[in-house]
């Protein structure tokens, strides 16, 4: 069990690149982090890690030891986490980053789910459509649309959107509706803060204008229902609105590339039977989305 835990505090230190960050993240005293590497070096007879008065970096042979350490702990992980399921109920704190839409419409109904079912549960939920620092904000499970997460983060897949380009029948009545894509040009776009260049399969791209930035996506629901113009939101957000009629969707050629949903998580979170039970749990919920 001693070399698991000194797998952990070398793990650890790799993750966030420094001694003392990682004893403040594993919650021991900064000696023990130190004490637990050297031993986990002498044990395997080589040098994991670059260390400065500045930085710690992997050595290449510290590269491959996390790629195996991560997976003997995730090994571990799964069998703490199987004999817990069996023999004792689930207990314990989730905090869990999301997106504005997608944890007010999707996530909160699991999670209340979810709660029903093991009650000794509870949950911390932060609404941003900005990605959270998983060590920083001490975030368990993050849920992100993106194509590919980043390589240095544990990741779930768990389904597809698409987003497509819509407009209230009120405001494409009154301004017609666009025939092609440059004519995005000439109307009001409500635009995501960080999203203002549209890009489409065609290989066209267009540099957006309008009346309305947000930084999150229900805000642009809500102003495109309401009549201010053309926005591109998310399938799973509109989805209801186009359904009774609030919104209509352009044609089939302003259909933009389909965006993933992944769970990304830290290797030490997924250690916590009570987190990765939670992200199963996701994932089997929305495994049967389109």
């Amino acid at each position: 069990m001693s070399k698991l835990e000194a797998m952990r505090s070398f793990v650890e230190v790799a993750s966030v690149g420094s001694f003392t960050r990682a004893a403040e993240q594993l919650d021991v005293p900064r000696i023990r982090v130190t004490r637990d590497v050297q031993e986990l070096e002498d044990w395997l007879q080589i040098r994991l890690l670059h260390r400065t008065t500045r930085r710690v970096s992997l050595t290449s042979a510290g590269e491959d030891a996390l790629r195996i350490c991560e997976r003997m702990l995730n090994d571990a992980a799964e069998l703490e986490n199987n004999a817990h399921l069996h023999a004792t109920e689930l207990v314990g704190d989730i905090r869990i980053a999301a997106p504005i839409g997608l944890g007010q419409t999707q996530l909160l109904p699991l999670i209340t789910e979810f709660s029903q079912r093991h009650p000794k549960v509870s949950f911390q939920l932060v609404l941003s459509d900005k990605n959270a620092q998983l060590v920083d904000e001490r975030v368990d499970i993050a849920l992100r649309y993106t194509q590919q997460p980043h390589d240095n983060l544990i990741a779930r897949r768990l389904f597809d959107v698409k987003s497509i380009i819509c407009g209230s029948p009120g405001y494409l009545e009154a301004n017609g509706t666009p025939e092609t894509i440059q004519d995005l040009k000439q109307h009001g776009c409500l635009i995501h803060l960080d999203q203002h260049l549209w890009q489409f399969p065609s290989g066209d791209e267009v540099d957006v204008t309008g009346s309305l930035r947000a930084n999150d996506a229900v805000t642009l629901v809500n102003a495109t229902v309401a009549g201010m113009g053309i926005a591109r939101l998310p399938m799973d957000l509109v989805e209801p609105y186009l359904n009774n009629g609030d919104l209509i969707a352009l044609p089939e050629a302003f259909t933009l590339p389909p965006q993933s949903v992944w769970a990304v998580y830290l290797s030490r979170s997924y250690q916590q039977p009570v987190v990765r039970a939670f992200i199963d749990y996701v994932a089997s919920q929305w495994q049967e989305k389109p």
